[in-house]
């Protein structure tokens, strides 16, 4: 019987692959890190770990410097950015063919996404109706995606798929108000000209899409270069050009499936009829050829938009989404009880999170079951509900990127993070112990 055969970097690398392919993983690793930037903020490496993030990196050329400005400011603009974009292709793919295209399984997490985005910002609103610390009603409005589905794959057999797949499409439909709010709400001064440049260059990636294009070098070109250039020196948020890119990316196929299924037992009948080349460790010319069609094949079967979604998704739960939370969620614990409750902000980001979220996804999802709008998926019941109302209050990461924009008052902002970091930490542990405790199928 043939074997594959295991080269030694195998034996120390496939404990690694085993750990990213478990779905709690990301979360883990979150967690992880969020634990290192508060360390980093409380011990005697603060002040490095502060001046570290001040460092600017930008580009000279001929004696003038351009798009210089801090590691901060590069990471949640430019890697940030990266994190849109899957979303954007997260969302398009839902909307194509996931939970999101169908409208009557759709309206349920639709529904207590909108509760879940509406009570908190009114919530925190009551409290900060007025002033500097009124623009932070954004904060309490988002779901942590990754940390609420890795507290929920943390329970494993416990929980109904059906629990799942609501949280993922509540979390996706979540992820889209969010974006939709920085695009309105937390954008400065507008250059039209840059704008419309930026949507000039959207229109030429979606005019390739129609036209048949799917390589992923010129989307990426036009992407980076064209699109988020110019609405990063437009005004408008860098991250909303990532999103709007990924709406651009085809999601169909160049041969369906009977059709790829055949050329590669076609192509595989090809290559066992081939003379091999005397155990030697490389292929024949005929061989290569071969493999090379089956690669063309395999890429034509795929859809660019899943190809790049693969690909990305790991590269930003495990890269981007830790180092911005390195980057962001260093706060220094010893802060002064008098200055943290000085205004309304913990008040109002705690309490939007904690009692918003539950009470908007559960109410919201309640009064649509009552008016028979929707109905429970199966396998789902109230008790269900109750614990993701609860998952929902984790709001770091969406939450964090917010607070960076909505204000620009450290007192303000160190509120704001003490606030998440005490609802979502309340919420993940209250949702996990309600999900844990007795029958949940």
């Amino acid at each position: 019987m043939l074997t594959e055969k295991k080269a030694p970097i195998d034996k120390l690398v496939r404990p690694i692959q085993r750990f990213i392919q478990l779905e709690k993983s990301g979360g883990i690793v979150l967690g992880i890190s969020v634990v290192v930037a508060l360390v980093l903020a409380n011990s005697g490496w603060s002040d490095g770990y502060h001046h570290f993030l001040e460092h600017k990196l930008g580009f000279k050329w001929d004696g003038q410097t351009f798009f210089e400005y801090n590691l901060h400011h590069w990471i949640n603009d430019g890697l940030m950015s990266v994190f849109f974009f899957v979303v954007g292709l997260e969302l398009k793919r839902e909307i194509i063919a996931g939970q999101l295209s169908n409208v009557r399984n759709a309206l349920l997490p639709i529904g207590a996404a909108l509760g879940g985005m509406l009570v908190p910002a009114l919530i925190y609103l009551a409290f900060n109706y007025s002033g500097d610390a009124h623009s932070g009603w954004g904060i309490p409005m988002a779901t942590d995606i990754a940390f609420a589905l890795g507290v929920l794959f943390l329970l494993g057999k416990k929980i109904p798929l059906s629990l799942k797949i609501f949280l993922t499409a509540l979390a996706i439909v979540d992820d889209l108000g969010a974006v939709l709010v920085i695009a309105l709400f937390y954008t400065s001064d507008i250059s039209l000209m840059h704008l419309v440049i930026g949507g000039g260059v959207l229109l030429a990636m979606y005019l390739g899409n129609r036209l048949g294009i799917r390589s992923i070098l010129f989307y990426a070109v036009l992407g980076i270069g064209g699109v988020w250039t110019e609405f990063l020196l437009s005004g408008v948020h860098a991250t909303i050009a990532a999103v709007l890119a990924a709406f651009t990316i085809p999601a169909d196929v160049k041969i369906k499936e009977q059709l790829f299924t055949g050329k590669i037992q076609k192509y595989l009948e090809v290559f066992k009829g081939i003379d091999p080349s005397d155990d030697q460790p490389t292929l024949t010319n005929e061989q290569l050829h071969v493999v090379e069609q089956i690669q063309k094949a395999t890429e034509a079967a795929t859809p660019p938009l899943q190809r790049l979604e693969h690909v990305m998704h790991r590269l930003v739960t495990f890269i981007i989404i830790p180092i911005f939370a390195l980057a962001n969620a260093g706060v220094s614990l010893q802060i002064d009880m008098e200055s943290l409750f000085s205004n309304n902000i913990f008040w109002g980001v705690s309490l939007g999170l904690l009692v918003g979220k539950f009470v908007g996804v559960v109410g919201f999802t309640l009064l649509m079951i009552q008016l028979k709008i929707a109905s429970f998926p199966e396998g789902m019941n109230f008790k269900n509900l109750l614990g993701v109302g609860l998952l929902a209050a984790i709001g770091f990461t969406m939450s964090l990127f917010i607070t960076s924009l909505a204000f620009s008052n450290e007192v303000y902002i160190t509120q704001a993070k003490m606030g998440i970091f005490a609802a979502s930490i309340m919420g993940g542990v209250a949702g996990y112990l309600l999900l844990k405790g007795g029958k949940n199928k």
